[in-house]
């Protein structure tokens, strides 16, 4: 049975940080690019970052690019998320997702306050 369990949301003021941690389990993890997705409110998931299998290679949104950071352990079955110079905009759940499968995580709420 797959498994994505995110951690590490919570409140923050305006210019602070986060780290987002995605744990995975049911799956061969080093396999897979692995992305992050968030939604805000009132609005559509979206794309926020992605890594791939190895981690030598990431994307990210250009709302989040310079101030985000993504990585991965591969023996730790886990994926980042580090959120620097956050913003209100950044005000979203956030979900890690596992492609292959079309799978979820719950997802952890970040809330920014200006």
């Amino acid at each position: 049975q797959v498994r994505l369990v995110e951690s590490g949301g919570g409140l923050v003021q305006s210019g602070g940080s986060l780290r987002l941690s995605c744990a995975a389990s049911g799956i061969t993890f080093s396999r897979y690019a692995m992305p992050w997705y968030r939604q805000a409110p009132g609005k559509e998931r979206e794309l926020v970052a992605t890594i791939s299998s190895g981690g030598a290679s990431t994307n990210y949104a250009d709302s989040v690019k310079g101030r985000f950071n993504v990585s991965r352990d591969n023996a730790k079955n886990t994926v980042y998320l580090q959120m620097d110079r956050l913003t209100s905009d950044d005000t979203a759940v956030y979900f890690c997702y596992w492609p292959s499968g079309f799978n979820w995580g719950q997802g952890t709420q970040v809330t920014v306050s200006s």
